[in-house]
């Protein structure tokens, strides 16, 4: 693909001609695929020299080809002679868009099914990161963008001004599972939780400096009662009280969007100071309106399929458990879908940890043993077009990766809500 080879030519540039100190050498990647989507920004971590050399060998590939600038509505600043090649990002499955009507940022960002949903909605991402490694090949590979990684390292005042902060935070710390796991291994959780826990004030602390005039985030609906509302609490405190933004927060089940069960706890913020709204009138919908066509399960799953049959001792596993469970008179133990699907049917939630069992959302397969969804079945499950979507990563990762993100169009409908107000 040109753009790699463009990409790699800027990356060996800098490395050449800048002084890079450790931590931008192993954000290099991010910061120049981050200026080559956004050039009229200042990225992060990269010296204001360093980009000026970048932007300048940019315009010299614009101006070998010809093509027209990618331009904001309103035009960037005269002084700036900034180009970039939109036939370059034309190759990917969702490359930044050449128009848009206000900017966001994609923080913990996982696949990108917040930028999926905001972009549709008429928004371009100026700035993503993403620490986990398959995660951001993923998203490398779809958006060509290389987010950035451990947000704690990034200067937040270093983060390019938006309009609108997305941010799906970790939730494993707030999460019944895993919360539940947590407590049987001692360790901590919520925000007693140093790792993930505390990301929670990286965002707080970008909302301070940066003041978008909106911002949405998501995380297990659990949020609401763990630790006995004391964790939400903390959490509806500093986004109201403290930094004085107008809050409101719903439970969302994406199963009325996808036919996977999957509730989710949606918070919705404006700065009352460039975007005057009640709380009452900050709508965060929970099913779409009449016009959406609702994919049913049996449009995604297929009747057969090769290579996804479970092994035996997995099953006789699956099936101990689902037995053990019943004799103790709970509902624990797997989740299985027998032909013929019914036009309403839904699944449970698929999780991260799909890949080793498949026990949620188990596919029967007469005369044998059920099978797993294929990845290209579960992630229409959360909203993802198989046909535009792609998995540069191994299936055990892309199971991971979908059982991690969000669903897609429940997050456009608050998106489109989002966009209606600050545009």
């Amino acid at each position: 693909m040109l753009l790699k080879y463009i990409q790699k030519e800027l990356i060996s540039m800098a490395q050449e001609h800048c002084v890079l100190d450790a931590d931008i050498a192993e954000e290099l990647s991010a910061a120049v695929t981050h200026l080559m989507q956004s050039p009229e920004l200042t990225v992060p971590l990269l010296s204001p020299s360093c980009q000026d050399l970048l932007r300048q060998r940019m315009n010299e590939i614009q101006e070998n080809e010809g093509e027209d600038c990618m331009l904001r509505e309103d035009g960037f600043e005269d002084e700036l002679p900034l180009k970039l090649l939109p036939s370059l990002f034309s190759e990917l499955p969702f490359g930044p868009p050449q128009f848009w009507k206000f900017t966001f940022i994609d923080l913990f960002a996982g696949i990108g099914g917040f930028r999926i949903a905001f972009q549709n909605a008429g928004g371009k991402c100026i700035f993503s990161c993403e620490w986990d490694k398959y995660a951001k090949q993923t998203y490398a590979s779809n958006y060509g963008e290389v987010p950035y990684g451990d947000i704690r390292k990034i200067p937040k005042d270093l983060i390019p001004d938006h309009d609108v902060l997305c941010a799906g935070f970790p939730c494993q710390p707030f999460s019944l599972a895993g919360v539940s796991k947590k407590n049987s291994l001692g360790r901590k959780h919520g925000f007693d939780d140093e790792t993930q826990g505390t990301l929670f004030f990286e965002i707080k602390e970008i909302l301070r400096l940066k003041r978008p005039k909106a911002f949405m985030l998501e995380n297990v609906k659990n949020l609401l009662s763990h630790d006995k509302g004391r964790t939400f609490e903390i959490i509806r405190r500093s986004l109201e009280d403290e930094l004085g933004y107008v809050v409101n927060w719903k439970i969302v089940d994406g199963a009325n969007w996808v036919p996977q069960h999957r509730e989710r706890l949606y918070i919705v913020g404006f700065d009352p100071q460039q975007v005057p709204i009640a709380k009452e009138n900050i709508r965060i919908p929970e099913k779409p309106g009449k016009s959406y066509k609702y994919p049913k399960l049996a449009s995604i799953v297929k009747p057969v399929l090769a290579g996804y049959t479970l092994g035996q001792g997995t099953w006789d596993t699956l099936e101990r458990h689902k037995a053990h469970h019943a004799e103790a008179g709970n509902g624990f133990g797997y989740g299985l879908h027998t032909w013929p699907l019914r036009d309403d049917e839904v699944t449970r939630t698929i999780s991260a940890r799909y890949h080793k069992d498949g026990a949620e959302i188990l596919i029967e397969q007469p005369g044998d043993r059920p099978r797993r969804l294929s990845v290209e079945e579960a992630m229409q499950l959360q909203g993802f077009h198989p046909d535009q979507f792609h998995f540069p990563v191994s299936k055990t990762q892309a199971y991971h990766q979908i059982g991690n993100s969000v669903v897609v169009p429940a997050i456009e409908a608050s998106a489109r809500f989002i966009a209606s107000i600050i545009s």
